[in-house]
């Protein structure tokens, strides 16, 4: 066995210090990063994000769920304004309205619209393109001729015993799981508006108070135990709901989806 000089042991203790000294250091700046990443990428509790969000659940088989475009002449209703005058002339009360999915120039649906049973707008099976409704997947939010709701992705669509629908993307929430897209912290912030089914197959409407991004948003209907959820439009949104003391004017919209009785 071959002896260590002196010199020899000092070196090589010096290098073990090292060594130490550098794993050492390893999990101090590890530790940092850490507890760095909390405070730079927020997270919300439940009843953060919930104090964020504007929400109104429906019942599909007790109340009147309905997709609106144009009226018996052709014209867009545009906004929720002309909708409630529309339907208060026929002596219906309009009680909530949304902006119900992304739309072209012209205001006609960017993908699938059906109403009473008619396909007015086909699917949309493009899979790239520019913007949001092109991050697939993307998806459908429609009711059946049995007043039944559902969310699915647009692959997995059946045009069957539906009633009405609508194509939007990205999905938020696919089986359970968020969009794989979505960044916890992103500064990709605007408002948004989005829809999905609750457990009990009631309709879980959400639009954001102040700008959102996609991750937040989507762990919003995830915590109300939404399976499934779609985004429906974002810095165009707006919302009608006297229950929540709020009820946006102006807007130029393609599909509006109300609660009318």
């Amino acid at each position: 066995m071959e002896m260590q000089t002196g010199g020899q042991y000092f070196q090589c203790l010096a290098m073990h210090t090292n060594n130490r000294l550098k794993a050492n250091w390893v999990k101090i700046i590890t530790a940092i990063i850490l507890i760095a990443t909390l405070f730079i990428l927020p997270s919300f509790s439940p009843s953060q994000l919930e104090n964020r969000i504007l929400y109104h659940v429906v019942s599909p088989q007790e109340n009147e769920l309905v997709f609106f475009w144009k009226d018996e002449s052709g014209e867009n209703y545009k906004d929720f304004q002309r909708l409630k005058q529309a339907l208060n002339n026929k002596g219906k009360l309009l009680k909530f309205a949304m902006n119900g999915g992304m739309y072209q120039t012209d205001l006609s649906p960017q993908g699938l619209y059906v109403e009473n049973g008619k396909v007015l707008s086909p699917l949309n099976n493009r899979q790239k393109g520019y913007g949001n409704f092109y991050m697939q997947p993307n998806g459908i939010f429609y009711i059946t001729n049995n007043l039944e709701a559902h969310v699915t992705s647009s692959d997995g669509f059946t045009n069957e015993n539906v009633k009405y629908a609508t194509q939007s993307g990205p999905m938020l929430v696919i089986n359970g799981t968020m969009h794989h897209r979505f960044i916890k912290g992103s500064e990709n912030l605007n408002i948004r508006n989005g829809v999905g089914i609750l457990p009990n197959g009631d309709v879980l409407f959400a639009i954001s108070k102040d700008k959102i991004n996609f991750y937040d948003f989507a762990t919003f209907f995830m915590e109300k135990g939404c399976e499934n959820a779609l985004y429906l439009d974002g810095f165009v949104s707006k919302v009608y709901s006297p229950e929540n003391q709020r009820e946006d004017i102006g807007g130029t919209f393609g599909v509006i989806i109300a609660e009318i009785e």
